[in-house]
């Protein structure tokens, strides 16, 4: 019991429930465990992976960040609009369209994370008020530059570069992936900014009496976290090889359940990233084995609501009892 009580301290809900989701989906469905369908559901989990990675950062701060999925489908009509224009004007020049194209979209990450950040470091609105009405000018702004239409004409080269190709067996995404954690890893846990960020969220009032621009490093944060968006952004578009204003809708619950499933707390300060890959596993794992079952796409958006809600209880539970033992302990 002790080592059961000191596992969900440390990593909340998410090992219990990884174990067993997995084992009810490997019995209901055994097709969930064939290599096609474990290959097909590691490749299409990295999307989330990097997403959560995202809001991660906005979570880590007190915040959250609504506007993830309306970011992606900005970032994806913003780029596909770049790559087809560019390469409108010199079509025997595709990767000077490719460069131009993951320009202009993560650049579109950067804008939406720092009008996010101006937003709730320096006119001090709520993060939750502040994304939600990003959330809506984003949405409305894709519709506007695509005109509600996907948009076409990108070269091959796109998709192969951030979608198709593979390396010793292993698609590019899940590289692009691994290399967006190992980043993540490195930069929360080995730099001053990783130290930062852990610190607005644990005591924001004591980090500024410390002398540290808590302004500064909180506009940087959201600015990261959208960047990161955008990347995962970038890669759906060379998945569906089009710009498209509805790509994402789901990103937004999937994203905030696996954060808190992974054990980053609602109130800040807490959550690693090794949790969080996990935590967006088992999202995949759990639409995934929904899918093969043929439950209807509206009883999954139930499942994941219900996960979240259950995931912030335990999430409060997990919050006091760490508080409890730093009392005992101190």
């Amino acid at each position: 019991m002790r080592v059961l009580h000191d596992v969900f301290l440390a990593n909340g809900i998410l090992p219990f429930v990884l174990v067993a989701a997995i084992i009810f989906m490997g019995i209901a469905e055994p097709r969930f465990l064939s290599y096609d369908n474990l290959f097909n559901l590691g490749r299409h989990s990295t999307y989330l992976i990097i997403i959560s990675v995202g809001q991660m950062l906005a979570l880590l701060v007190r915040g959250i960040d609504m506007s993830v999925g309306s970011t992606v489908a900005l970032v994806s009509v913003t780029t596909a609009l770049a790559i087809t224009g560019t390469a409108q004007a010199a079509p025997d020049a595709p990767g000077l369209a490719i460069v131009a194209g993951v320009a202009a979209g993560m650049l579109t990450g950067a804008v939406v994370g720092l009008i996010n950040g101006i937003g709730i470091a320096v006119l001090s609105v709520s993060p939750f008020i502040m994304t939600v009405g990003m959330m809506s000018i984003a949405t409305g702004v894709a519709l506007t530059l695509s005109g509600g239409m996907p948009v076409y004409g990108m070269p091959r080269e796109f998709g192969q570069i951030f979608s198709n190709a593979s390396l010793n067996g292993l698609p590019v995404p899940v590289l692009y992936c691994i290399a967006v954690l190992l980043l993540g890893y490195y930069m929360l846990n080995w730099t001053v900014l990783g130290r930062r960020i852990y610190s607005l969220g644990g005591n924001l009032n004591a980090t500024r009496l410390a002398g540290v621009n808590t302004t500064f490093f909180m506009v940087l944060t959201y600015v990261l976290c959208s960047v990161i968006v955008a990347f995962g952004a970038i890669l759906l578009t060379a998945r569906v090889n089009t710009g498209e204003a509805t790509l994402g809708t789901t990103l937004l619950m999937e994203s905030i359940t696996a954060c808190v499933i992974g054990g980053v707390s609602f109130f800040g300060g807490i959550g690693r990233i090794s949790n969080v890959f996990l935590g967006a596993i088992f999202v995949t794992i759990l639409t995934n084995g929904m899918n093969l079952l043929r439950i209807e796409s509206y009883v999954q958006q139930i499942v994941l609501g219900v996960f979240l809600i259950a995931a912030v209880v335990v999430d409060q539970i997990r919050v006091r009892m760490l508080r409890q033992e730093r009392i005992e302990t101190g």
